[in-house]
């Protein structure tokens, strides 16, 4: 067991994806072949989060395990509402739908300048890939998702929290660490 008693305890998730069929979704939304509109885009990554919720999220949590997550409803505000423009309202109704009203006790936001974030993501790449369907978007709708989670941020401070992402791996790693210490502990 670890030191702070979670061994076993911790089920990994990401979205889109985590399920069979949520990762089909994956493939469609982050293809950049695919032109899929704000509305359809919403669509997927609310159905990608209810297969994910019905199999393995609400299970995990019923049997007391705890859900680390990459990404979840609070992205799909910043990227569908603030980035896309989507009524803010009908994002958190389908997040609310999605999900059986169910939120995370934290969300962590690595915060980093949108070019310093966007040069990492295509430093990570293979050489002649040039980014998910996402990565390849303009720079103003990825200022525009940074600022939504900004603002997130401002109106839940309890629950989401903001990690200067400027420094090494390591620098970010024990800021995460230290912030989920001081919460769960």
């Amino acid at each position: 067991m670890d030191r702070h008693g979670f061994a076993g305890k911790v089920v990994l998730a990401r979205e889109p994806g985590g399920s069979s069929f949520s990762e089909h979704i994956r493939a469609l939304l982050l293809n950049p072949a695919n032109h899929i509109q704000p509305m359809a885009e919403l669509f997927l990554y609310e159905a990608s989060r209810a297969q994910l919720m019905a199999e393995l999220i609400i299970p995990s949590l019923s049997t007391g395990k705890v859900v680390l997550c990459d990404r979840f409803t609070d992205s799909t505000i910043a990227y569908q509402s603030y980035g896309r423009g989507i009524a803010l309202k009908t994002v958190e109704g389908l997040n609310a739908a999605a999900t059986c009203n169910i939120t995370p006790d934290l969300t962590i936001v690595l915060d980093i300048p949108v070019e310093k974030g966007l040069e990492r993501a295509r430093s990570l790449k293979k050489e002649g890939f040039s980014g998910d369907r996402i990565e390849q978007e303009t720079l103003s709708f990825h200022k525009k998702v940074r600022s939504g989670f900004r603002a997130l941020a401002k109106k839940y401070p309890r629950r989401i929290k903001l990690i200067n992402a400027t420094g090494g791996i390591e620098a970010v790693h024990w800021q995460v660490v230290n912030l989920i210490e001081k919460r769960f502990r």
